[in-house]
């Protein structure tokens, strides 16, 4: 399962309606999941509950759409990532500033 968190650093908040997609690479990028954060800043629902296909993966977040008509500085965030088990939760956090980003591998 993959699952992802925005968290809007300079407001201190979950960044909510962000829209995401999450593809998968075999010989080029193919869409497996889309959706945009809830009001706690989650998307749950990517993947279906259970193993994923290992491999790598690209989440790709609209950061424009949320940038809510301040200039966004980086108008997509796409973090790209290694499945090694895919029965094991890939949580993929997004911590976002206006003019700066970070991830981590969560729990």
């Amino acid at each position: 399962m993959i699952t992802t968190h925005v968290l809007d650093t300079a407001r201190g908040c979950p960044a909510r309606a962000v829209p995401i997609t999450l593809s998968f690479f075999d010989g080029e990028w193919v869409l497996v999941g889309a959706g945009a954060t809830d009001d706690d800043g989650r998307l749950r629902t990517l993947t279906a509950p259970g193993p994923v296909a290992p491999g790598r993966y690209r989440l790709s977040f609209d950061t424009t759409s949320y940038a809510a008509g301040e200039a966004a500085f980086f108008p997509v965030v796409d973090i790209h990532f290694a499945v090694v088990d895919g029965a094991a939760h890939y949580h993929v956090p997004l911590l976002l500033s206006p003019f700066g980003y970070s991830t981590y591998r969560g729990s």
